[in-house]
């Protein structure tokens, strides 16, 4: 039987039997969640958004101080027209007011925007915007711009519309990268959405104009020909208590903490910030009866970051619903337990769910993109299935491998305890197994990936037809074999479909060492992938970690004996010597053996695979005469974390890690890392180690990693917490262990903005920068960014890419690091 089907067969038995229970089955103790995934089909169409706990909806609480109008805004000659659309002034009907600016965008047009590929890959038709000019004013006296947009769109499932400000101070807006100006705004279709945008931390001291504009993404299967807005209401105001924005200190009346909670084993902090009143109390409240608990004092603490109150309460580990109370602050209701994860589970499953290329997902879109297509030896595939890359509708092969390694990886360990949860997550799983296994061409060929940022029209044969890219990578391959070795083993319920990967694993895999021995490692020749900057050593990680996996699935020799001589090039680009600072950094990893370049993530991380390749080889062979090298170098890397973590604390943030300061020389590895990188790259790189630590007179550590255009480093540090977990558990290190955790409380609000980054999860979570899929419960961006140069967060509320946009990586590393904290895996 098709393994789809059967998981679908099995999800419906529950569905029934939860039906014939008045659905009182507890898929998660969430009762109100519970309720809308069973009335969801168990995840069959997305959970409804719910804004209660949203930053847009708890804003409106904020006392307003000052409020002023741009002089002139609504006065239409003021407003003119950019782009392919139209602007009038009209009033719509039944509204009271004067006039309101009507903006309107085809959806499709006969040619793509202004200097886009005539091919279409990463393509639009062009946009229109309602742009105002403002004419110079200051702004530096207000922090919050209001608005109103109607939204008037047949078919519109997933609107938005973008808010762009320009300013032409001591600071310009857009800046080289465009990272700041623009701020993406999602709407509800046919009603007036009131919007508000904070700008307290932006450059506003000469304001030239803003514009609200729309590009034309295509048209699903339900869309009209125009996307209509109605725009009015525009106001600036001065509000009490703006968000934090930027830098490590908390907003003044803000307690820090992880809002989805702690686990009830390891540490359990939150942080205020730094008072001058003494050692003041602080207590923690049962939610159920509002009795105090847990009482003690607040912690002056100072670091390399600034200075702080912490709130240790890691001797609480009775489970249960929780408040802290200090003075007179009082966070949101948190929990203590052992399965805190599994409610974040269900959301971060939802959004995966909602990004389904080729499939129609209920509410989102309809079957999509079979006119991608691919091209190997005369033959033609259509490119759709997996899952979409982001918020754009892009689409990358080895992302759906990595998604899907997660998802299984989460099955197993909840497999005995939550029979729903393991069925839904491997019903997604075998989606995406089947793009894997769909997207083979032969001779080590694959279909990889396609630049994709419209709804196209399925018909084969017009202009929006596109490409994917087709190349034969041995790291891809090694890749997808350890990959498909893991879902062999997985899969119980399809005795076919695993005798097919372990085959396809097995071929996959002399594939790759065929390619290796012919060409070596570096064959990496799509700039737009997100294995590009792949180093040497991570190769060979890799390549270990595959063999090691066919060793557990096979019991061939042969390949213990690759898993074992892989890593002997591994450990070559290890650090063994320490370097000059106090605490004698080593046990990090260099691109290659030479030892000159420093492996680093600034977007996309694999980071996590040294440990997968260590701890995997040393179980796996725990006879083999190198066992004590590998013991060694599983130590060093795991020192080499935990020393790191004093450079973030008191936050628990893995910081991005060590950087040689003449690494801008090595131009390949450079332009490999930095994709767009600007004319002053190499300037700036210099500048940026130079925000870091100094160690010693060669090496700098980073807070947050080096990087241009592409920011935010959500799978940087949850790939590291990966690491630290999976070397805790084999090393017995409980220190390693809170590592990973604090990855997560970070996720969820333990962060300077109090903020969660996943939609849904939590309190205090803020859009994010969806525009084709629309926002999903579950949703997580590529992660917190540094405002140009600096070392410090910076995380402002305009929503946009890269920092902001919704990134199925991110989901699976979510996934993947939660796995580690799950009951079965707690209480061994």
């Amino acid at each position: 039987m098709n393994t789809i089907l059967s998981s679908s067969i099995g999800l419906l038995f529950v569905l029934c039997s939860g039906k014939a229970m008045g659905q009182t089955a507890k898929l998660t103790a969430d009762g109100k969640l519970n309720d809308a995934i069973w009335n969801t089909g168990i995840l069959h169409r997305p959970l409804p958004l719910d804004t209660t706990g949203s930053l847009e909806n708890l804003g409106w609480k904020k006392k307003v101080l000052l409020r002023h109008q741009p002089k002139g805004i609504t006065d239409f000659v003021n407003w003119r027209q950019e782009g392919v659309g139209k602007i009038s002034l009209t009033r719509k009907p039944g509204e009271p007011s004067s006039g309101q600016v009507k903006l309107q965008v085809p959806t499709v047009r006969k040619d793509w925007a202004p200097g886009a590929p005539t091919d279409g890959d990463y393509a639009n038709y062009g946009g229109a915007s309602a742009v105002f000019e403002v004419g110079g004013e200051n702004w530096e006296k207000y922090n919050r711009i209001i608005f109103r947009i109607y939204p008037d769109c047949e078919g519109g499932r997933n609107l938005h519309l973008n808010l762009h400000y320009y300013n032409d101070g001591k600071q310009k807006i857009p800046d080289e990268y465009f990272r700041e100006g623009t701020h993406e705004i999602n709407l509800v279709n046919r009603t007036w959405n009131t919007c508000f945008l904070e700008i307290g931390d932006l450059p506003r001291d000469r304001i030239t104009r803003i514009a609200f504009g729309v590009p034309g993404f295509g048209k699903d299967r339900v869309t009209g020909d125009s996307l209509n807005f109605y725009i009015d209401g525009i106001e600036l105001q001065q509000v009490e208590n703006p968000e934090r924005m930027l830098g490590w200190e908390p907003a003044a009346g803000r307690i820090i903490y992880s809002s989805t909670g702690y686990d009830r084993l390891g540490e359990k902090t939150a942080l205020l910030k730094r008072s001058e009143q003494g050692n003041a109390s602080f207590q923690i409240v049962r939610v159920s009866d509002n009795q105090v608990v847990y009482a003690g004092k607040k912690k002056k603490v100072h670091t390399s970051i600034g200075e702080f109150d912490v709130l240790d309460f890691s001797d609480l580990t009775t489970a249960g619903q929780y408040k802290i109370r200090v003075t007179d602050l009082e966070s949101l209701p948190f929990t203590v337990g052992d399965n805190i994860w599994q409610n974040s589970v269900w959301r971060v499953l939802n959004f995966i769910f909602c990004e389904r290329c080729g499939h129609p997902v209920s509410e989102k879109h309809g079957s999509c993109h079979a006119d991608i297509g691919a091209s190997f030896e005369g033959l033609r595939l259509a490119y759709n299935g997996g899952w979409h890359d982001a918020g754009d509708l892009s689409q990358q092969s080895l992302q759906t491998g990595d998604v899907v390694f997660s998802l299984l990886e989460m099955a197993n360990k909840v497999k005995n305890d939550n029979q729903a949860l393991y069925l839904r997550l491997m019903e997604e799983a075998e989606w995406g197994i089947d793009f894997i296994l769909k997207t083979r061409l032969g001779k080590g060929y694959r279909a990889s990936s396609a630049g994709i940022v419209i709804w196209t029209d399925g018909l084969i044969g017009n202009k929006d037809d596109m490409k994917a890219r087709v190349h034969d990578s041995p790291f891809d391959n090694f890749l997808f074999a350890a990959y498909e070795a893991y879902a062999a083993m997985s899969i119980t319920q399809d005795p076919a479909l695993s005798e097919k990967l372990k085959k396809t694993a097995m071929e996959d895999f002399d594939f790759a060492v065929a390619k290796w021995r012919e060409k070596g490692y570096d064959h990496f020749p799509i700039f737009w992938e997100h294995s590009y900057a792949t180093s040497e050593s991570q190769f060979m990680a890799t390549a270990s970690w595959a063999a090691s996996q066919l060793y557990k699935l096979t019991g061939q020799d042969r390949y213990a004996q690759h898993a074992a001589d892989f890593m002997d090039e591994v450990l070559l680009a290890q650090r063994k010597e320490p370097l000059g600072d106090a605490d004698g950094l080593k046990g990090f990893f260099y691109r290659d053996k030479t030892q000159k370049v420093v492996v680093h993530a600034n977007h996309q991380s694999r980071e996590q695979v040294y440990a997968q390749a260590l701890v995997t080889l040393a179980e796996g062979q725990p006879h083999h005469p190198n066992q004590s090298r590998w013991q060694q170098a599983l130590h060093a890397y795991g020192d080499y974390l935990l020393q790191m973590m004093k450079y973030t604390a008191p936050y628990g943030m893995v910081p991005a890690g060590v950087y040689r300061i003449d690494e801008d020389q090595d131009s390949l590895s450079f332009q490999r890392q930095h994709l767009f990188a600007g004319k002053k790259a190499k300037e700036d790189y210099v500048d940026q180690l130079k925000q870091g630590v100094k160690l010693d007179e060669a090496y700098y550590l980073k807070r947050f990693p080096v990087w241009f255009s592409f920011r935010g480093n959500a799978a940087i540090h949850l790939s590291q917490g990966k690491a630290a977990a999976l070397l805790g558990k084999y090393l017995k290190n409980d220190k390693l262990l809170q590592i990973g955790r604090e990855q997560l409380y970070w996720t969820v609000g333990k962060n300077p903005f109090g903020q969660s980054l996943i939609y849904g999860e939590g309190a205090n979570f803020a859009q994010q920068y969806c525009p084709l899929p629309g926002e999903m419960v579950g949703e997580m961006p590529v992660g917190i960014q540094t405002r140009y140069n600096e070392d410090v967060p910076y995380w402002p509320q305009a929503n946009n890419a890269t920092y902001k946009e919704v990134w199925m990586t991110t989901a699976g590393k979510w996934l993947s690091l939660t796995a580690e904290y799950q009951p079965e895996e707690l209480n061994r």
